[in-house]
Protein backbone atom coordinates (compact mmCIF):
# COMPACT_ATOMS: atom_id res chain seq x y z
CA UNK A 1 0.00 0.00 0.00
CA UNK A 2 2.85 2.41 0.82
CA UNK A 3 4.36 2.14 -2.67
CA UNK A 4 0.95 2.58 -4.31
CA UNK A 5 0.21 5.72 -2.29
CA UNK A 6 3.60 7.19 -3.22
CA UNK A 7 2.80 6.59 -6.88
CA UNK A 8 -0.66 8.14 -6.48
CA UNK A 9 0.87 11.29 -4.99
CA UNK A 10 3.31 11.52 -7.91
CA UNK A 11 0.40 11.32 -10.34
CA UNK A 12 -1.71 13.96 -8.59
CA UNK A 13 -2.00 17.42 -10.14
CA UNK A 14 -0.85 20.40 -8.09
CA UNK A 15 -4.45 21.09 -7.02
CA UNK A 16 -5.34 17.39 -6.68
CA UNK A 17 -6.84 15.51 -3.76
CA UNK A 18 -6.77 11.94 -2.49
CA UNK A 19 -9.68 10.21 -0.75
CA UNK A 20 -8.92 6.87 0.89
CA UNK A 21 -11.81 4.70 2.10
CA UNK A 22 -11.16 2.30 4.98
CA UNK A 23 -12.71 1.09 8.24
CA UNK A 24 -11.75 0.75 11.89
CA UNK A 25 -9.25 -2.06 11.21
CA UNK A 26 -6.62 0.08 9.46
CA UNK A 27 -7.69 3.75 9.62
CA UNK A 28 -5.15 4.68 12.31
CA UNK A 29 -2.32 2.92 10.47
CA UNK A 30 -3.18 4.55 7.15
CA UNK A 31 -3.27 8.00 8.78
CA UNK A 32 0.37 7.54 9.82
CA UNK A 33 1.35 6.35 6.34
CA UNK A 34 -0.45 9.26 4.65
CA UNK A 35 1.07 11.78 7.07
CA UNK A 36 4.51 10.54 6.05
CA UNK A 37 3.82 10.61 2.29
CA UNK A 38 1.67 13.77 2.00
CA UNK A 39 2.77 15.63 5.14
CA UNK A 40 0.62 16.33 8.19
CA UNK A 41 -0.08 19.86 6.93
CA UNK A 42 -1.89 18.43 3.87
CA UNK A 43 -4.40 16.46 5.93
CA UNK A 44 -7.88 17.93 5.45
CA UNK A 45 -10.53 15.66 6.98
CA UNK A 46 -11.30 12.24 8.34
CA UNK A 47 -14.84 11.86 7.05
CA UNK A 48 -17.19 9.56 8.95
CA UNK A 49 -19.56 7.80 6.56
CA UNK A 50 -22.30 6.73 8.97
CA UNK A 51 -24.49 4.48 6.84
CA UNK A 52 -26.42 2.83 9.72
CA UNK A 53 -28.50 -0.32 9.54
CA UNK A 54 -25.70 -2.78 10.24
CA UNK A 55 -23.26 -3.61 12.99
CA UNK A 56 -22.94 -5.44 16.28
CA UNK A 57 -25.84 -7.52 17.46
CA UNK A 58 -27.81 -6.51 20.54
CA UNK A 59 -26.09 -9.25 22.54
CA UNK A 60 -22.61 -7.97 21.64
CA UNK A 61 -20.45 -6.38 24.32
CA UNK A 62 -19.78 -3.30 22.16
CA UNK A 63 -21.55 -0.49 20.32
CA UNK A 64 -22.67 -1.28 16.77
CA UNK A 65 -20.07 -0.48 14.12
CA UNK A 66 -22.12 1.50 11.64
CA UNK A 67 -19.57 3.71 9.90
CA UNK A 68 -16.51 3.69 7.67
CA UNK A 69 -13.78 6.31 7.35
CA UNK A 70 -12.77 8.35 4.31
CA UNK A 71 -9.39 10.05 4.79
CA UNK A 72 -8.94 13.22 2.75
CA UNK A 73 -5.52 14.70 1.85
CA UNK A 74 -4.40 17.23 -0.74
CA UNK A 75 -1.11 17.32 -2.62
CA UNK A 76 -0.39 20.88 -1.45
CA UNK A 77 -1.87 24.20 -0.34
CA UNK A 78 -3.48 24.78 -3.75
CA UNK A 79 -6.56 22.63 -4.13
CA UNK A 80 -9.89 22.37 -5.88
CA UNK A 81 -12.67 22.31 -3.31
CA UNK A 82 -16.34 23.06 -3.82
CA UNK A 83 -18.56 23.18 -0.73
CA UNK A 84 -21.36 20.66 -0.89
CA UNK A 85 -24.87 21.30 0.36
CA UNK A 86 -27.73 18.98 1.14
CA UNK A 87 -31.37 20.00 1.28
CA UNK A 88 -33.42 18.77 4.19
CA UNK A 89 -37.21 19.16 4.47
CA UNK A 90 -37.87 20.74 7.84
CA UNK A 91 -41.51 20.60 9.15
CA UNK A 92 -43.01 24.04 9.91
CA UNK A 93 -43.09 23.52 13.70
CA UNK A 94 -39.44 22.47 13.68
CA UNK A 95 -38.54 25.42 11.42
CA UNK A 96 -40.10 27.86 13.91
CA UNK A 97 -38.25 26.25 16.81
CA UNK A 98 -34.97 26.76 14.88
CA UNK A 99 -35.72 30.49 14.56
CA UNK A 100 -36.88 30.49 10.94
CA UNK A 101 -39.56 33.10 10.21
CA UNK A 102 -42.39 33.68 7.77
CA UNK A 103 -43.10 37.16 6.34
CA UNK A 104 -46.45 38.72 5.40
CA UNK A 105 -46.19 37.28 1.89
CA UNK A 106 -45.79 33.74 3.20
CA UNK A 107 -42.08 33.52 2.39
CA UNK A 108 -39.88 31.65 4.85
CA UNK A 109 -36.43 32.95 5.70
CA UNK A 110 -33.59 32.62 8.15
CA UNK A 111 -31.30 35.41 9.34
CA UNK A 112 -27.68 36.01 10.16
CA UNK A 113 -25.81 38.92 11.79
CA UNK A 114 -24.92 42.00 9.74
CA UNK A 115 -21.25 41.11 9.80
CA UNK A 116 -19.00 43.34 7.63
CA UNK A 117 -21.71 44.74 5.35
CA UNK A 118 -21.27 48.50 4.75
CA UNK A 119 -24.10 51.02 5.23
CA UNK A 120 -24.42 51.32 1.46
CA UNK A 121 -24.77 47.53 1.09
CA UNK A 122 -27.37 47.52 3.83
CA UNK A 123 -29.36 50.14 1.92
CA UNK A 124 -29.29 48.01 -1.24
CA UNK A 125 -30.36 44.91 0.68
CA UNK A 126 -33.15 46.86 2.33
CA UNK A 127 -34.52 47.81 -1.10
CA UNK A 128 -34.56 44.10 -1.96
CA UNK A 129 -36.50 43.32 1.23
CA UNK A 130 -33.59 41.38 2.72
CA UNK A 131 -33.15 43.32 5.96
CA UNK A 132 -34.74 42.10 9.21
CA UNK A 133 -34.82 44.32 12.28
CA UNK A 134 -35.12 42.72 15.70
CA UNK A 135 -37.13 44.14 18.64
CA UNK A 136 -33.97 45.85 19.79
CA UNK A 137 -33.59 47.34 16.27
CA UNK A 138 -30.49 45.24 15.47
CA UNK A 139 -29.98 44.64 11.77
CA UNK A 140 -29.83 41.06 10.47
CA UNK A 141 -29.62 39.75 6.90
CA UNK A 142 -32.52 37.69 5.46
CA UNK A 143 -31.88 34.49 3.46
CA UNK A 144 -35.06 33.26 1.80
CA UNK A 145 -35.80 29.53 1.83
CA UNK A 146 -37.88 27.38 -0.45
CA UNK A 147 -40.96 25.81 1.09
CA UNK A 148 -43.51 23.16 0.20
CA UNK A 149 -46.88 22.28 1.69
CA UNK A 150 -45.01 19.90 4.03
CA UNK A 151 -42.35 22.24 5.38
CA UNK A 152 -39.29 24.41 4.74
CA UNK A 153 -36.38 23.22 2.59
CA UNK A 154 -33.35 23.70 4.81
CA UNK A 155 -30.00 23.88 2.93
CA UNK A 156 -27.14 22.56 5.04
CA UNK A 157 -23.41 22.72 4.27
CA UNK A 158 -21.97 19.20 4.37
CA UNK A 159 -19.58 18.59 7.26
CA UNK A 160 -17.30 15.65 8.01
CA UNK A 161 -20.06 13.32 9.26
CA UNK A 162 -22.12 11.92 6.38
CA UNK A 163 -25.21 10.21 7.71
CA UNK A 164 -27.49 10.96 4.75
CA UNK A 165 -25.97 8.40 2.35
CA UNK A 166 -27.10 4.78 2.88
CA UNK A 167 -25.00 1.68 2.19
CA UNK A 168 -25.61 -0.62 -0.78
CA UNK A 169 -28.27 -2.58 1.08
CA UNK A 170 -30.54 0.45 0.90
CA UNK A 171 -29.96 1.89 -2.60
CA UNK A 172 -32.26 1.32 -5.55
CA UNK A 173 -32.06 -2.13 -7.11
CA UNK A 174 -31.13 -0.84 -10.58
CA UNK A 175 -27.85 0.54 -9.19
CA UNK A 176 -26.66 -2.73 -7.66
CA UNK A 177 -24.14 -4.86 -9.55
CA UNK A 178 -23.77 -7.48 -6.77
CA UNK A 179 -20.04 -6.72 -6.66
CA UNK A 180 -19.03 -7.29 -3.01
CA UNK A 181 -17.25 -3.96 -2.37
CA UNK A 182 -19.58 -1.72 -4.41
CA UNK A 183 -20.14 1.82 -3.07
CA UNK A 184 -23.26 3.97 -3.62
CA UNK A 185 -23.07 6.41 -6.52
CA UNK A 186 -24.26 9.18 -4.18
CA UNK A 187 -21.10 8.75 -2.07
CA UNK A 188 -18.75 9.09 -5.06
CA UNK A 189 -20.82 11.93 -6.51
CA UNK A 190 -20.25 14.03 -3.39
CA UNK A 191 -16.49 13.38 -3.40
CA UNK A 192 -16.04 14.01 -7.12
CA UNK A 193 -18.14 17.20 -7.10
CA UNK A 194 -16.24 18.50 -4.05
CA UNK A 195 -12.71 18.05 -5.40
CA UNK A 196 -12.95 18.35 -9.19
CA UNK A 197 -14.59 20.31 -11.97
CA UNK A 198 -15.94 19.26 -15.36
CA UNK A 199 -13.21 18.02 -17.69
CA UNK A 200 -10.85 17.02 -14.85
CA UNK A 201 -9.36 13.53 -14.67
CA UNK A 202 -10.53 11.28 -11.81
CA UNK A 203 -8.50 8.15 -11.04
CA UNK A 204 -9.44 5.05 -9.04
CA UNK A 205 -6.70 2.44 -8.69
CA UNK A 206 -8.95 0.00 -6.84
CA UNK A 207 -11.74 0.16 -9.43
CA UNK A 208 -13.93 -2.64 -8.08
CA UNK A 209 -17.46 -2.38 -9.46
CA UNK A 210 -16.68 0.78 -11.43
CA UNK A 211 -18.72 3.26 -9.40
CA UNK A 212 -16.02 5.95 -9.72
CA UNK A 213 -15.94 5.52 -13.51
CA UNK A 214 -19.74 5.52 -13.78
CA UNK A 215 -20.21 8.66 -11.68
CA UNK A 216 -17.32 10.47 -13.38
CA UNK A 217 -18.86 9.69 -16.76
CA UNK A 218 -22.23 11.07 -15.66
CA UNK A 219 -20.61 14.22 -14.21
CA UNK A 220 -18.60 14.90 -17.40
CA UNK A 221 -15.23 14.08 -15.88
CA UNK A 222 -12.53 12.10 -17.64
CA UNK A 223 -11.59 8.97 -15.74
CA UNK A 224 -9.00 6.22 -15.38
CA UNK A 225 -9.86 3.08 -13.42
CA UNK A 226 -7.62 0.10 -12.76
CA UNK A 227 -8.06 -3.19 -10.96
CA UNK A 228 -6.14 -6.45 -10.69
CA UNK A 229 -9.30 -8.59 -10.85
CA UNK A 230 -10.75 -9.42 -14.26
CA UNK A 231 -14.31 -9.58 -12.85
CA UNK A 232 -13.94 -5.99 -11.64
CA UNK A 233 -12.84 -4.83 -15.09
CA UNK A 234 -15.65 -6.76 -16.76
CA UNK A 235 -18.26 -5.32 -14.37
CA UNK A 236 -16.98 -1.79 -15.02
CA UNK A 237 -17.00 -2.29 -18.80
CA UNK A 238 -20.64 -3.40 -18.85
CA UNK A 239 -21.62 -0.56 -16.53
CA UNK A 240 -20.04 2.14 -18.72
CA UNK A 241 -21.54 0.66 -21.90
CA UNK A 242 -25.00 0.79 -20.28
CA UNK A 243 -24.44 4.48 -19.46
CA UNK A 244 -23.45 5.09 -23.09
CA UNK A 245 -26.53 3.27 -24.37
CA UNK A 246 -28.73 5.33 -22.06
CA UNK A 247 -27.08 8.53 -23.35
CA UNK A 248 -27.63 7.42 -26.93
CA UNK A 249 -31.32 6.76 -26.22
CA UNK A 250 -31.69 10.23 -24.70
CA UNK A 251 -29.83 11.82 -27.61
CA UNK A 252 -27.02 13.17 -25.40
CA UNK A 253 -23.34 12.96 -26.28
CA UNK A 254 -20.95 10.45 -24.75
CA UNK A 255 -17.27 9.60 -25.08
CA UNK A 256 -15.65 6.33 -26.15
CA UNK A 257 -13.40 4.51 -23.69
CA UNK A 258 -10.51 2.10 -24.04
CA UNK A 259 -9.86 -1.13 -22.16
CA UNK A 260 -6.13 -1.80 -21.89
CA UNK A 261 -4.54 -4.97 -20.56
CA UNK A 262 -1.44 -3.86 -18.67
CA UNK A 263 -0.52 -7.34 -17.45
CA UNK A 264 2.44 -7.60 -19.79
CA UNK A 265 3.87 -4.33 -18.47
CA UNK A 266 3.46 -5.63 -14.95
CA UNK A 267 5.44 -8.70 -15.99
CA UNK A 268 8.17 -6.52 -17.50
CA UNK A 269 8.28 -4.49 -14.31
CA UNK A 270 8.83 -7.73 -12.41
CA UNK A 271 11.75 -8.78 -14.62
CA UNK A 272 13.36 -5.39 -15.29
CA UNK A 273 14.90 -2.90 -12.89
CA UNK A 274 12.18 -0.46 -11.84
CA UNK A 275 14.54 2.18 -10.50
CA UNK A 276 17.05 2.57 -13.33
CA UNK A 277 14.59 1.76 -16.16
CA UNK A 278 17.30 -0.38 -17.77
CA UNK A 279 17.62 -4.13 -18.34
CA UNK A 280 19.36 -6.05 -15.62
CA UNK A 281 22.49 -7.92 -16.58
CA UNK A 282 21.96 -11.46 -17.82
CA UNK A 283 22.63 -13.16 -14.47
CA UNK A 284 20.22 -10.95 -12.53
CA UNK A 285 17.58 -11.30 -15.21
CA UNK A 286 17.79 -15.09 -15.07
CA UNK A 287 17.46 -14.93 -11.28
CA UNK A 288 14.35 -12.79 -11.69
CA UNK A 289 12.86 -15.23 -14.20
CA UNK A 290 13.46 -18.13 -11.79
CA UNK A 291 11.81 -16.11 -9.03
CA UNK A 292 8.89 -15.54 -11.38
CA UNK A 293 8.64 -19.31 -12.04
CA UNK A 294 8.55 -20.01 -8.30
CA UNK A 295 5.80 -17.42 -7.87
CA UNK A 296 3.63 -19.04 -10.56
CA UNK A 297 4.25 -22.53 -9.20
CA UNK A 298 3.29 -21.42 -5.70
CA UNK A 299 0.06 -19.87 -7.01
CA UNK A 300 -0.68 -23.07 -8.96
CA UNK A 301 0.15 -25.16 -5.85
CA UNK A 302 2.76 -27.17 -7.77
CA UNK A 303 6.13 -28.53 -6.66
CA UNK A 304 9.31 -27.29 -8.32
CA UNK A 305 11.34 -29.87 -10.28
CA UNK A 306 14.71 -29.85 -12.08
CA UNK A 307 16.55 -31.59 -14.93
CA UNK A 308 13.93 -30.91 -17.61
CA UNK A 309 14.17 -28.46 -20.51
CA UNK A 310 10.52 -27.47 -20.74
CA UNK A 311 9.06 -28.44 -17.35
CA UNK A 312 9.34 -26.36 -14.17
CA UNK A 313 7.06 -28.20 -11.78
CA UNK A 314 4.70 -31.03 -10.98
CA UNK A 315 1.18 -31.00 -9.59
CA UNK A 316 -0.36 -34.29 -8.51
CA UNK A 317 0.44 -36.59 -11.47
CA UNK A 318 0.72 -33.83 -14.07
CA UNK A 319 3.87 -32.09 -15.25
CA UNK A 320 3.76 -28.28 -15.33
CA UNK A 321 5.33 -26.09 -18.02
CA UNK A 322 5.37 -22.27 -17.87
CA UNK A 323 5.26 -20.15 -21.01
CA UNK A 324 7.49 -17.11 -21.68
CA UNK A 325 7.06 -13.87 -19.77
CA UNK A 326 7.24 -11.34 -22.61
CA UNK A 327 5.57 -12.99 -25.60
CA UNK A 328 2.68 -15.32 -26.45
CA UNK A 329 3.38 -19.04 -26.24
CA UNK A 330 3.86 -20.27 -29.81
CA UNK A 331 3.25 -23.54 -31.63
CA UNK A 332 7.04 -24.15 -31.78
CA UNK A 333 7.28 -23.91 -27.98
CA UNK A 334 4.39 -26.35 -27.56
CA UNK A 335 6.06 -28.73 -30.04
CA UNK A 336 9.20 -28.69 -27.86
CA UNK A 337 7.08 -29.68 -24.86
CA UNK A 338 5.53 -32.53 -26.87
CA UNK A 339 9.00 -33.75 -27.92
CA UNK A 340 10.16 -33.89 -24.29
CA UNK A 341 6.94 -35.69 -23.33
CA UNK A 342 7.62 -38.38 -25.95
CA UNK A 343 11.28 -38.68 -24.91
CA UNK A 344 10.42 -39.19 -21.22
CA UNK A 345 7.09 -41.02 -21.76
CA UNK A 346 5.13 -38.23 -20.07
CA UNK A 347 1.38 -38.36 -20.78
CA UNK A 348 -0.13 -35.57 -18.64
CA UNK A 349 0.88 -31.92 -18.89
CA UNK A 350 -0.48 -28.54 -17.76
CA UNK A 351 0.87 -25.60 -19.78
CA UNK A 352 0.53 -22.24 -18.01
CA UNK A 353 0.91 -19.04 -20.04
CA UNK A 354 -0.19 -15.41 -19.99
CA UNK A 355 -0.95 -15.41 -23.71
CA UNK A 356 -1.13 -17.92 -26.56
CA UNK A 357 -0.34 -17.43 -30.23
CA UNK A 358 -3.33 -16.65 -32.47
CA UNK A 359 -4.71 -19.70 -34.27
CA UNK A 360 -3.14 -22.19 -31.88
CA UNK A 361 -6.48 -23.70 -30.86
CA UNK A 362 -8.15 -26.09 -31.16
CA UNK A 363 -5.61 -27.79 -33.48
CA UNK A 364 -2.69 -28.00 -31.04
CA UNK A 365 -4.84 -29.70 -28.41
CA UNK A 366 -5.84 -32.37 -30.93
CA UNK A 367 -2.21 -32.79 -32.09
CA UNK A 368 -1.09 -33.49 -28.52
CA UNK A 369 -3.97 -35.92 -27.99
CA UNK A 370 -3.09 -37.81 -31.19
CA UNK A 371 0.40 -38.39 -29.74
CA UNK A 372 -1.02 -39.79 -26.52
CA UNK A 373 -0.55 -36.63 -24.44
CA UNK A 374 -3.31 -35.15 -22.28
CA UNK A 375 -2.32 -31.49 -22.44
CA UNK A 376 -4.30 -28.80 -20.64
CA UNK A 377 -3.74 -25.15 -21.65
CA UNK A 378 -4.32 -22.65 -18.86
CA UNK A 379 -3.99 -18.88 -18.55
CA UNK A 380 -1.85 -17.34 -15.82
CA UNK A 381 -4.03 -14.66 -14.17
CA UNK A 382 -2.62 -11.28 -13.11
CA UNK A 383 -3.58 -12.22 -9.55
CA UNK A 384 -0.26 -14.12 -9.31
CA UNK A 385 1.32 -10.74 -8.52
CA UNK A 386 -0.99 -10.30 -5.52
CA UNK A 387 0.94 -11.89 -2.63
CA UNK A 388 -2.11 -11.95 -0.40
CA UNK A 389 -4.15 -13.84 -3.02
CA UNK A 390 -1.29 -16.31 -3.56
CA UNK A 391 -0.81 -16.93 0.17
CA UNK A 392 -4.57 -17.39 0.65
CA UNK A 393 -4.69 -19.78 -2.33
CA UNK A 394 -7.26 -17.54 -4.04
CA UNK A 395 -5.63 -17.56 -7.49
CA UNK A 396 -7.66 -19.44 -10.10
CA UNK A 397 -6.08 -20.67 -13.36
CA UNK A 398 -8.69 -20.98 -16.11
CA UNK A 399 -8.45 -23.16 -19.20
CA UNK A 400 -8.14 -21.58 -22.64
CA UNK A 401 -11.42 -21.40 -24.57
CA UNK A 402 -12.12 -21.58 -28.30
CA UNK A 403 -14.28 -19.24 -30.42
CA UNK A 404 -16.05 -20.09 -33.68
CA UNK A 405 -17.35 -17.04 -35.60
CA UNK A 406 -18.88 -16.98 -39.08
CA UNK A 407 -18.83 -13.97 -41.47
CA UNK A 408 -22.06 -13.18 -43.36
CA UNK A 409 -21.41 -11.08 -46.47
CA UNK A 410 -24.04 -9.21 -48.50
CA UNK A 411 -22.42 -6.84 -50.97
CA UNK A 412 -20.19 -4.51 -48.96
CA UNK A 413 -22.08 -5.26 -45.74
CA UNK A 414 -20.53 -7.66 -43.22
CA UNK A 415 -22.20 -9.30 -40.22
CA UNK A 416 -20.53 -11.66 -37.77
CA UNK A 417 -22.34 -14.61 -36.22
CA UNK A 418 -21.01 -16.12 -33.02
CA UNK A 419 -21.60 -19.77 -33.84
CA UNK A 420 -19.76 -21.62 -31.08
CA UNK A 421 -17.81 -21.08 -27.89
CA UNK A 422 -16.01 -24.03 -26.32
CA UNK A 423 -14.67 -23.61 -22.79
CA UNK A 424 -12.39 -26.35 -21.46
CA UNK A 425 -12.60 -25.25 -17.83
CA UNK A 426 -11.87 -28.05 -15.42
CA UNK A 427 -11.70 -26.50 -11.95
CA UNK A 428 -13.11 -29.26 -9.75
CA UNK A 429 -13.05 -33.00 -9.25
CA UNK A 430 -16.49 -34.63 -9.54
CA UNK A 431 -15.62 -37.80 -7.61
CA UNK A 432 -13.91 -35.87 -4.81
CA UNK A 433 -16.87 -33.46 -4.55
CA UNK A 434 -19.37 -36.32 -4.43
CA UNK A 435 -17.48 -38.14 -1.66
CA UNK A 436 -16.99 -35.04 0.49
CA UNK A 437 -20.52 -33.67 0.09
CA UNK A 438 -22.67 -33.98 3.20
CA UNK A 439 -26.21 -35.41 3.04
CA UNK A 440 -28.86 -32.77 2.37
CA UNK A 441 -26.32 -30.42 0.77
CA UNK A 442 -25.50 -29.34 -2.79
CA UNK A 443 -22.55 -27.73 -4.57
CA UNK A 444 -21.97 -26.17 -7.98
CA UNK A 445 -18.73 -27.28 -9.66
CA UNK A 446 -16.98 -26.90 -13.03
CA UNK A 447 -15.86 -30.12 -14.70
CA UNK A 448 -14.79 -30.74 -18.30
CA UNK A 449 -16.28 -27.54 -19.64
CA UNK A 450 -19.62 -27.95 -17.86
CA UNK A 451 -21.17 -26.34 -14.80
CA UNK A 452 -22.74 -29.11 -12.74
CA UNK A 453 -24.89 -28.89 -9.62
CA UNK A 454 -24.18 -31.91 -7.41
CA UNK A 455 -26.83 -32.67 -4.76
CA UNK A 456 -26.93 -35.37 -2.09
CA UNK A 457 -30.26 -36.08 -0.41
CA UNK A 458 -30.69 -37.15 3.22
CA UNK A 459 -30.47 -40.83 2.29
CA UNK A 460 -27.14 -40.27 0.50
CA UNK A 461 -28.41 -40.49 -3.09
CA UNK A 462 -26.37 -38.21 -5.40
CA UNK A 463 -27.97 -36.26 -8.23
CA UNK A 464 -26.09 -34.36 -10.97
CA UNK A 465 -27.68 -31.52 -12.93
CA UNK A 466 -25.86 -29.79 -15.81
CA UNK A 467 -26.59 -26.06 -15.61
CA UNK A 468 -24.91 -25.07 -18.88
CA UNK A 469 -27.35 -26.57 -21.36
CA UNK A 470 -26.03 -24.77 -24.46
CA UNK A 471 -22.64 -23.38 -25.48
CA UNK A 472 -23.97 -19.81 -25.32
CA UNK A 473 -24.78 -20.26 -21.61
CA UNK A 474 -21.05 -19.72 -21.03
CA UNK A 475 -21.01 -16.35 -22.79
CA UNK A 476 -21.60 -13.24 -20.70
CA UNK A 477 -20.36 -10.64 -23.20
CA UNK A 478 -19.06 -10.62 -26.75
CA UNK A 479 -17.95 -7.82 -29.04
CA UNK A 480 -16.56 -7.24 -32.52
CA UNK A 481 -13.87 -4.96 -33.95
CA UNK A 482 -14.54 -4.82 -37.70
CA UNK A 483 -11.20 -3.15 -38.47
CA UNK A 484 -8.68 -4.82 -36.19
CA UNK A 485 -5.06 -3.68 -36.63
CA UNK A 486 -6.36 -0.21 -37.46
CA UNK A 487 -5.01 1.22 -34.20
CA UNK A 488 -1.53 0.32 -33.04
CA UNK A 489 -0.82 0.21 -29.31
CA UNK A 490 1.81 2.87 -28.67
CA UNK A 491 3.71 3.48 -25.45
CA UNK A 492 6.25 6.11 -24.40
CA UNK A 493 9.74 4.75 -23.70
CA UNK A 494 12.75 6.66 -22.45
CA UNK A 495 15.74 6.60 -24.81
CA UNK A 496 18.73 5.98 -22.55
CA UNK A 497 21.13 7.56 -25.05
CA UNK A 498 19.25 10.82 -25.73
CA UNK A 499 17.37 10.92 -22.38
CA UNK A 500 14.20 11.76 -24.36
CA UNK A 501 10.84 9.99 -24.28
CA UNK A 502 9.88 8.37 -27.57
CA UNK A 503 6.80 6.59 -28.90
CA UNK A 504 7.22 2.87 -29.48
CA UNK A 505 4.85 0.31 -30.99
CA UNK A 506 4.38 -2.68 -28.67
CA UNK A 507 3.52 -5.01 -31.56
CA UNK A 508 -0.07 -5.20 -30.36
CA UNK A 509 -3.26 -3.48 -31.48
CA UNK A 510 -6.02 -1.76 -29.52
CA UNK A 511 -9.32 -3.63 -29.71
CA UNK A 512 -12.24 -1.30 -30.50
CA UNK A 513 -15.62 -2.43 -29.19
CA UNK A 514 -17.49 -1.36 -32.32
CA UNK A 515 -20.43 -3.60 -31.43
CA UNK A 516 -21.24 -5.65 -28.37
CA UNK A 517 -23.95 -7.73 -26.75
CA UNK A 518 -24.01 -8.73 -23.09
CA UNK A 519 -26.29 -10.04 -20.40
CA UNK A 520 -27.82 -7.81 -17.75
CA UNK A 521 -30.15 -8.53 -14.83
CA UNK A 522 -33.08 -7.01 -16.67
CA UNK A 523 -32.22 -8.62 -20.02
CA UNK A 524 -30.20 -11.86 -19.80
CA UNK A 525 -30.56 -12.71 -23.53
CA UNK A 526 -27.71 -12.37 -26.04
CA UNK A 527 -27.74 -11.33 -29.67
CA UNK A 528 -25.60 -13.86 -31.54
CA UNK A 529 -25.38 -12.00 -34.88
CA UNK A 530 -24.20 -8.43 -35.34
CA UNK A 531 -26.08 -5.89 -37.49
CA UNK A 532 -24.54 -5.34 -40.98
CA UNK A 533 -21.38 -3.22 -40.98
CA UNK A 534 -20.22 -1.46 -44.16
CA UNK A 535 -16.73 -2.51 -45.31
CA UNK A 536 -15.09 -0.42 -48.04
CA UNK A 537 -11.95 -2.58 -48.44
CA UNK A 538 -11.50 -5.85 -50.35
CA UNK A 539 -10.14 -7.61 -47.26
CA UNK A 540 -11.22 -7.12 -43.65
CA UNK A 541 -9.40 -8.28 -40.55
CA UNK A 542 -12.07 -8.75 -37.88
CA UNK A 543 -11.47 -9.46 -34.19
CA UNK A 544 -14.09 -11.22 -32.06
CA UNK A 545 -13.82 -11.11 -28.28
CA UNK A 546 -15.82 -13.29 -25.89
CA UNK A 547 -15.92 -12.86 -22.10
CA UNK A 548 -17.22 -15.92 -20.28
CA UNK A 549 -19.26 -16.01 -17.07
CA UNK A 550 -16.04 -16.16 -15.02
CA UNK A 551 -14.73 -12.93 -16.58
CA UNK A 552 -12.11 -14.61 -18.81
CA UNK A 553 -11.75 -13.08 -22.26
CA UNK A 554 -10.84 -14.94 -25.45
CA UNK A 555 -9.94 -13.23 -28.73
CA UNK A 556 -10.07 -14.58 -32.25
CA UNK A 557 -9.00 -12.77 -35.43
CA UNK A 558 -10.58 -13.79 -38.76
CA UNK A 559 -9.62 -12.63 -42.25
CA UNK A 560 -12.61 -11.91 -44.47
CA UNK A 561 -12.56 -11.47 -48.26
CA UNK A 562 -15.45 -9.28 -49.30
CA UNK A 563 -17.37 -10.17 -52.48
Amino acid sequence: MYERLVLMKDLLSDDGSLYLHCDWRVNSLLRLVLDEIFGKHNFRNEIVWSYGGRGGKSISNQFARNHDNIIFYTRGDIQTFNKQKIRRLCPFDEAKSKGYKEDAEGRWFKTSPRGHYTDKSIEELDKEGRIYRTNSNSIRIKYFLKSTKHGVVDPLVVGDVWSDIPDMMHVKKSERTDYPTQKPEELLERIIKASSKEGDIVCDFFGGSGTTAAVSEKLNRKWICADLGKFAIHTTRKRIIEIQRDSKTKGTSYRPFELLNLGKYQREYFIYDSNQHSRLNQIKRLEKEKQFERLVLQAYEAQSIKNYRTFSGKRNLRMVSIGPVHQPTSRLQVEEIIKECIAHKITKVDLLAFEYEMGLFPGIREDASDRGIDMEFKKIPNEVFDKRAVNNKDVQFYDVSYIEAKPIIKGNALSIELSDFVPFHNLDNLEKTTNSLKSGKSKVIVVAGKIIKVSKDKSGVVKEETLTKKWCDWVDYWSVDFDFENRKELIRVKNEKTNHWEQKWTGNYIFDNEWQSFRTKSNPTLELTTPPHTIEKEFAKVAVKVVDIFGNDTLKVINVKMK
